[in-house]
């Protein structure tokens, strides 16, 4: 385990660049010109965003973007 320590200015920064990687795999993952191999690893690294998001964002801020589930997995 890690430990990190920052400032508020630096965690609403890491916060708001979190954010928009998020966005950004959202909109890809709804294109339906990219294949299905190349959204699965989309999805991962969204899931891991996502995870960072979780330890810097709100409660509220983290059910924006929360991952949706999956059925076929």
């Amino acid at each position: 385990m890690l430990g990190l320590l920052i400032s508020e200015m630096e965690q609403s920064e890491i916060e708001y660049l979190l954010k928009r990687e998020m966005e950004e795999l959202l909109m890809d993952l709804e294109d339906p010109r990219i294949d299905q191999m190349v959204k699965r690893a989309m999805s991962e690294r969204y899931y891991t965003l996502f995870q960072l998001f979780r330890r810097v964002a709100s409660e509220q801020e983290c059910m924006k973007y929360m991952p949706k589930r999956q059925e076929n997995q």
